[in-house]
Protein backbone atom coordinates (compact mmCIF):
# COMPACT_ATOMS: atom_id res chain seq x y z
CA UNK A 1 0.00 0.00 0.00
CA UNK A 2 2.84 2.37 0.83
CA UNK A 3 4.42 1.70 -2.54
CA UNK A 4 1.14 2.62 -4.26
CA UNK A 5 0.94 5.88 -2.31
CA UNK A 6 4.53 6.69 -3.24
CA UNK A 7 3.84 5.90 -6.89
CA UNK A 8 0.70 8.07 -6.87
CA UNK A 9 2.63 11.11 -5.64
CA UNK A 10 1.47 13.95 -3.43
CA UNK A 11 -1.97 14.38 -5.14
CA UNK A 12 -3.08 11.16 -3.47
CA UNK A 13 -3.06 12.70 0.03
CA UNK A 14 -6.21 14.84 -0.41
CA UNK A 15 -7.95 11.70 -1.71
CA UNK A 16 -6.83 9.70 1.33
CA UNK A 17 -8.22 12.45 3.58
CA UNK A 18 -11.52 12.34 1.67
CA UNK A 19 -11.68 8.56 2.06
CA UNK A 20 -11.14 8.77 5.83
CA UNK A 21 -13.80 11.46 6.21
CA UNK A 22 -16.27 9.60 4.01
CA UNK A 23 -15.80 6.38 6.02
CA UNK A 24 -16.28 8.27 9.30
CA UNK A 25 -19.46 9.96 8.03
CA UNK A 26 -20.87 6.66 6.77
CA UNK A 27 -20.26 4.84 10.06
CA UNK A 28 -21.67 7.75 12.07
CA UNK A 29 -24.83 7.91 9.96
CA UNK A 30 -25.37 4.15 10.21
CA UNK A 31 -25.29 4.47 14.00
CA UNK A 32 -27.43 7.61 14.27
CA UNK A 33 -30.03 6.61 11.69
CA UNK A 34 -30.98 3.33 13.29
CA UNK A 35 -34.76 2.95 13.41
CA UNK A 36 -34.77 2.53 17.18
CA UNK A 37 -33.29 6.03 17.54
CA UNK A 38 -35.86 7.66 15.27
CA UNK A 39 -39.16 5.78 15.36
CA UNK A 40 -40.58 3.58 18.09
CA UNK A 41 -43.51 1.24 17.37
CA UNK A 42 -46.76 2.20 19.11
CA UNK A 43 -45.20 5.31 20.68
CA UNK A 44 -47.95 7.52 19.29
CA UNK A 45 -50.67 5.19 20.60
CA UNK A 46 -49.02 5.09 24.03
CA UNK A 47 -48.77 8.88 24.19
CA UNK A 48 -52.38 9.27 23.10
CA UNK A 49 -53.41 6.89 25.85
CA UNK A 50 -51.44 8.82 28.48
CA UNK A 51 -52.87 12.20 27.45
CA UNK A 52 -56.41 11.06 26.75
CA UNK A 53 -57.79 13.06 29.67
CA UNK A 54 -55.09 15.63 30.21
CA UNK A 55 -51.48 16.65 29.73
CA UNK A 56 -48.92 14.60 31.69
CA UNK A 57 -46.39 16.12 34.07
CA UNK A 58 -43.24 17.76 32.79
CA UNK A 59 -41.11 14.86 34.03
CA UNK A 60 -42.94 12.55 31.64
CA UNK A 61 -42.64 15.10 28.85
CA UNK A 62 -38.87 15.34 29.36
CA UNK A 63 -38.48 11.56 29.37
CA UNK A 64 -40.46 11.34 26.13
CA UNK A 65 -38.26 13.99 24.48
CA UNK A 66 -35.15 11.95 25.33
CA UNK A 67 -36.69 8.70 24.12
CA UNK A 68 -36.27 9.11 20.34
CA UNK A 69 -36.62 11.63 17.53
CA UNK A 70 -40.35 10.88 17.33
CA UNK A 71 -40.63 11.32 21.08
CA UNK A 72 -39.03 14.76 20.79
CA UNK A 73 -41.63 15.85 18.24
CA UNK A 74 -44.53 14.51 20.30
CA UNK A 75 -43.15 16.03 23.50
CA UNK A 76 -43.17 19.44 21.80
CA UNK A 77 -46.98 19.24 21.66
CA UNK A 78 -47.27 18.43 25.35
CA UNK A 79 -44.74 21.13 26.23
CA UNK A 80 -46.68 23.74 24.25
CA UNK A 81 -49.77 22.98 26.32
CA UNK A 82 -47.72 23.20 29.52
CA UNK A 83 -46.21 26.53 28.56
CA UNK A 84 -49.54 27.99 27.45
CA UNK A 85 -52.64 26.00 28.46
CA UNK A 86 -54.76 28.34 26.34
CA UNK A 87 -52.71 27.98 23.17
CA UNK A 88 -54.59 27.64 19.92
CA UNK A 89 -54.43 24.56 17.68
CA UNK A 90 -52.32 26.59 15.24
CA UNK A 91 -49.79 27.39 17.96
CA UNK A 92 -49.73 23.74 18.99
CA UNK A 93 -49.00 22.63 15.43
CA UNK A 94 -46.37 25.36 15.04
CA UNK A 95 -44.52 24.09 18.11
CA UNK A 96 -44.54 20.52 16.81
CA UNK A 97 -43.47 21.65 13.33
CA UNK A 98 -40.54 23.58 14.82
CA UNK A 99 -39.44 20.48 16.73
CA UNK A 100 -39.83 18.43 13.55
CA UNK A 101 -37.60 20.81 11.61
CA UNK A 102 -34.90 20.52 14.27
CA UNK A 103 -35.10 16.73 14.15
CA UNK A 104 -34.99 16.71 10.35
CA UNK A 105 -31.92 18.95 10.42
CA UNK A 106 -30.16 16.49 12.75
CA UNK A 107 -31.11 13.55 10.55
CA UNK A 108 -29.45 15.27 7.58
CA UNK A 109 -26.23 15.89 9.51
CA UNK A 110 -23.06 15.17 7.47
CA UNK A 111 -25.07 14.26 4.37
CA UNK A 112 -24.04 17.47 2.55
CA UNK A 113 -20.41 16.72 3.43
CA UNK A 114 -20.74 13.18 2.09
CA UNK A 115 -22.28 14.51 -1.12
CA UNK A 116 -19.44 17.02 -1.42
CA UNK A 117 -16.87 14.22 -1.14
CA UNK A 118 -18.72 12.22 -3.79
CA UNK A 119 -18.53 15.22 -6.13
CA UNK A 120 -15.00 16.38 -5.25
CA UNK A 121 -13.19 13.03 -5.29
CA UNK A 122 -13.34 12.60 -9.11
CA UNK A 123 -12.14 16.20 -9.52
CA UNK A 124 -9.21 15.54 -7.19
CA UNK A 125 -8.47 12.41 -9.19
CA UNK A 126 -8.57 14.51 -12.37
CA UNK A 127 -6.17 16.96 -10.77
CA UNK A 128 -3.78 14.09 -10.14
CA UNK A 129 -4.21 12.99 -13.74
CA UNK A 130 -3.29 16.47 -15.00
CA UNK A 131 -0.24 16.57 -12.73
CA UNK A 132 0.77 13.14 -14.03
CA UNK A 133 0.42 14.37 -17.61
CA UNK A 134 2.66 17.32 -16.77
CA UNK A 135 5.23 14.86 -15.43
CA UNK A 136 4.95 12.82 -18.63
CA UNK A 137 5.49 15.81 -20.92
CA UNK A 138 8.28 17.05 -18.70
CA UNK A 139 10.07 13.74 -19.06
CA UNK A 140 10.44 14.17 -22.81
CA UNK A 141 13.76 15.46 -24.09
CA UNK A 142 13.79 18.96 -25.61
CA UNK A 143 13.49 19.14 -29.36
CA UNK A 144 16.79 18.95 -31.20
CA UNK A 145 18.66 16.88 -28.59
CA UNK A 146 19.95 13.42 -29.28
CA UNK A 147 19.12 11.93 -25.87
CA UNK A 148 15.73 10.30 -25.24
CA UNK A 149 13.30 11.12 -22.48
CA UNK A 150 13.78 10.16 -18.83
CA UNK A 151 12.12 6.70 -18.46
CA UNK A 152 11.87 6.93 -14.67
CA UNK A 153 10.14 10.29 -14.82
CA UNK A 154 7.87 9.03 -17.58
CA UNK A 155 6.86 6.00 -15.50
CA UNK A 156 6.29 8.21 -12.46
CA UNK A 157 4.03 10.52 -14.44
CA UNK A 158 1.97 7.60 -15.72
CA UNK A 159 1.65 6.24 -12.15
CA UNK A 160 0.44 9.59 -10.85
CA UNK A 161 -2.15 9.91 -13.62
CA UNK A 162 -3.57 6.39 -13.35
CA UNK A 163 -3.48 5.91 -9.58
CA UNK A 164 -5.14 9.25 -8.82
CA UNK A 165 -7.86 8.66 -11.40
CA UNK A 166 -8.57 5.23 -9.92
CA UNK A 167 -8.51 6.45 -6.32
CA UNK A 168 -10.87 9.31 -7.13
CA UNK A 169 -13.43 6.92 -8.59
CA UNK A 170 -12.97 4.35 -5.81
CA UNK A 171 -13.81 7.02 -3.25
CA UNK A 172 -16.57 8.79 -5.19
CA UNK A 173 -18.65 5.77 -6.15
CA UNK A 174 -19.25 4.37 -2.60
CA UNK A 175 -19.72 7.91 -1.23
CA UNK A 176 -22.41 8.60 -3.84
CA UNK A 177 -24.13 5.27 -3.20
CA UNK A 178 -24.25 5.79 0.58
CA UNK A 179 -25.32 9.41 0.21
CA UNK A 180 -28.29 8.37 -1.90
CA UNK A 181 -29.09 5.55 0.55
CA UNK A 182 -29.00 7.83 3.58
CA UNK A 183 -30.91 10.54 1.70
CA UNK A 184 -33.74 8.12 0.93
CA UNK A 185 -33.70 6.83 4.51
CA UNK A 186 -33.94 10.33 5.96
CA UNK A 187 -36.80 11.22 3.60
CA UNK A 188 -38.67 8.13 4.77
CA UNK A 189 -38.11 9.02 8.41
CA UNK A 190 -39.24 12.62 7.89
CA UNK A 191 -42.44 11.46 6.19
CA UNK A 192 -43.17 9.02 9.05
CA UNK A 193 -42.52 11.78 11.61
CA UNK A 194 -44.86 14.17 9.79
CA UNK A 195 -47.67 11.62 9.68
CA UNK A 196 -47.23 10.73 13.35
CA UNK A 197 -47.10 14.40 14.37
CA UNK A 198 -50.25 15.17 12.39
CA UNK A 199 -52.08 12.31 14.07
CA UNK A 200 -50.92 13.37 17.53
CA UNK A 201 -51.78 17.03 16.87
CA UNK A 202 -55.36 16.07 16.00
CA UNK A 203 -55.50 14.15 19.28
CA UNK A 204 -54.27 17.16 21.30
CA UNK A 205 -56.46 19.78 19.63
CA UNK A 206 -59.45 19.17 21.97
CA UNK A 207 -57.13 20.07 24.86
CA UNK A 208 -56.44 23.51 23.39
CA UNK A 209 -58.33 26.66 24.34
CA UNK A 210 -60.72 26.24 21.42
CA UNK A 211 -62.15 23.13 23.02
CA UNK A 212 -61.68 23.91 26.66
CA UNK A 213 -58.67 24.42 28.91
CA UNK A 214 -56.59 21.24 29.38
CA UNK A 215 -56.39 19.66 32.77
CA UNK A 216 -52.76 19.13 33.82
CA UNK A 217 -52.21 15.70 35.29
CA UNK A 218 -50.20 15.50 38.48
Amino acid sequence: MLSIIQAAGWPIWPLILCSVLALAFIIERFVQLKTSRILTPRLVDDCMGVSRHGVPALEIVDRLAEHSALGEVLAAGWRALHDNPRCSPAELRAAMEAAGRQVAHRLERYLPALATIASAAPLLGLLGTVIGMIEIFGSQAPAGTLSGGDPARLAHGISIALYNTAFGLIIAIPALIFWRYFRARVDGYVLALELAAERFARHLEPLCSGAGQPELMR
